[in-house]
């Protein structure tokens, strides 16, 4: 298919994860996207190894690899006038501008989103920061791991107080950075379609700490209807029962009742219907309220048969379950296999697009660049001459 995204040109300031995870979905639904990078060192996440690929001066951490597929690497020292040109030229010459950056840490090099759409303003500028461009923690810098702190996430996140490792817990990806890049990438995509109905660009303002609580979902609002913070459950649900991992005879596996139609069958399946005409466990609702009750007797059917002997009947009878893989396995399941879900491009191995259009894969062909690989492409793009790059390079402007 044409991708489509074919003809935007996106100019990537962004490094580390949130602003790369949305210029990489970008690249895999066909825009162009130019990363530009610092000569010498790059983006931070080259260098966040091991595990690392490849060997020597060509070595780059499997962080790296995960977020900029589909790109072009141009190295220029904006911290420099005749960089900072360069890339306000680049500007000029793209749809989309990606940035990361403290608040007005771009000003200084008249990069910010009111000096680029001053000269263009169909530009559309996202910018990702910890916590907005406004407000009283504007100018604090955002980490994944601080907003998941400050905005709640770890707080519902691993085993209660008073068991075993008991305590708040990290979610083990980077999950505010990955929704800010995605609800970037909804917003830039919003922004573009506004803009062929009105020719007008946009300002994007994109924080890890609204995105964090507002991915809080139902436990955001479990807590504004009830006045009462949601503690941590572990690897229960705060809202249904059985939903849960259970230990069979020879390993755990997890399943996850929805409805009162599934839990009849599971009743039905543990040789107990009349737990379906129990008031006890007769509705989700009672079930949450009886939950120690009703899993200790789901619990004591399951452990009577083998993981995979349950796979096969909870499957025949339409109820949701499944093993508790290790990322191995998870990657190497026939169904991952079957969507063709790890790549590899240039010898680099890599988990690819999960988006699927009319049958295609959204999914970009070019490998996450070497560091400065696409620069002399990039600037012949500016009609600036091989002798004219050479001498920038040998100033340090580019590399």
């Amino acid at each position: 298919m044409t991708p489509p995204l074919a003809g935007v040109r996106v100019l990537d300031l962004s490094r580390v994860l949130a602003g790369p995870w949305c210029t990489q979905l970008l690249a895999d639904l066909g825009a162009e996207v130019i990363k530009i990078e610092r000569p010498g060192y790059g983006d931070d996440t080259r260098h966040w190894g091991p595990p690392w690929h490849g060997e020597g001066d060509k070595r780059v951490a499997a962080y790296f690899l995960s977020a900029n597929r589909g790109k072009k690497s141009a190295a220029i020292d904006f911290a420099q006038p005749e960089g900072a040109e360069l890339v306000r030229k680049l500007a000029e010459r793209s749809d989309i501008v990606v940035e990361n950056f403290k608040v007005g840490g771009l000003e200084k090099f008249g990069l910010d989103a009111e000096s680029l759409r001053g000269a263009d303003p169909r530009l559309i500028v996202a910018s990702i920061t910890g916590f907005g461009q406004h407000g009283p923690y504007a100018e604090r810098a955002g980490y994944d791991y601080i907003i998941q702190a400050m905005g709640g996430l770890m707080s519902i996140t691993g085993q209660p107080d008073g068991t075993p490792g008991g305590g708040p817990m990290r979610v083990g990806v980077a999950v505010v950075d990955l929704f800010t890049g995605l609800y970037t990438t909804v917003a830039i995509l919003s922004a573009l379609f506004r803009r062929e109905r009105k020719g007008e660009g946009a300002h994007i303002d994109m924080a890890l700490f609204d995105t964090q609580l507002a991915m809080l979902a139902n436990q955001a609002s479990n807590a504004l209807v009830s006045g009462h913070d949601p503690p941590r459950q572990g690897n229960t649900h705060p809202n249904i029962v059985p939903y849960q991992p259970f230990e069979a005879a020879d390993k755990p596996l997890v399943i996850a009742v929805g409805n009162n139609s599934q839990f009849a069958k599971l009743a039905e399946l543990c040789g107990h219907p009349e737990w379906v005409s129990d008031e006890r466990f007769a509705s989700n609702a009672s079930r949450v309220a009886n939950r120690e009750q009703m899993v200790g007797l789901v619990s004591d059917c399951i452990r009577q048969d083998s993981a995979d002997a349950w796979f096969a009947k909870l499957e025949a009878a339409g109820i949701p379950a499944g093993p508790i893989n290790n990322i191995s396995q998870a990657l190497a399941d026939i169904q991952a296999q079957h969507r063709r879900t790890v790549r590899t491009l240039a010898g680099m191995p890599t988990v690819g697009s999960p988006v699927r259009i009319d049958g295609d894969r959204a999914d970009s062909d070019l490998p996450p660049p070497a560091l400065g690989e696409h620069t002399d492409d990039v600037l012949a793009q500016l009609s600036i001459d091989p002798a004219e790059i050479g001498r920038l390079r040998a100033e340090g402007v580019v590399g």
